[in-house]
């Protein structure tokens, strides 16, 4: 659970700024974009080795 302690002085919109640049980091966003509709395994495969022909293109 990622967490912004406010300091002393700072805006909400700064410590929401850094509160969204931790989820980021954190990879949390990405992940419940992920999980938010169901997604079966033979779906999950398909996109996965699509992504590695990506990735092996790019590189060579």
């Amino acid at each position: 659970m990622s967490e912004v302690k406010v300091r002393e002085g700072e805006t909400f919109e700064s410590a929401l700024r850094r509160f969204n640049k931790k989820i980021k980091q954190n990879g949390i966003l990405s992940e419940v974009r992920r999980r938010e509709h169901y997604e079966k395994p033979s779906v999950r495969r398909k996109r996965k080795l699509v992504a590695a022909k990506k990735r092996r293109a790019k590189a060579g």
